[in-house]
């Protein structure tokens, strides 16, 4: 499982971060990061979490 996240939505209000901080994080512009690779297995749920979680429909599970 690998998250996308469409730029053009992202709005970074960090919810995601939230639900993962250990796979998603704010840079010092204020946007997105999303450790890169895969996400390892005890983190599924609460990425899923966030990816339904956020408010912009921004994050989608590209694999």
């Amino acid at each position: 499982m690998e998250i996308g996240v469409d730029r053009s939505l992202c709005e970074a209000n960090a919810v995601c971060v939230g639900f993962a901080p250990d796979v998603f994080d704010l840079d010092d512009d204020e946007e997105l990061v999303v450790q890169p690779g895969p996400i390892p297995d005890h983190r599924i749920e609460h990425v899923t979490d966030a990816v339904k979680g956020c408010p912009k429909n921004a994050l989608f599970i590209a694999s």
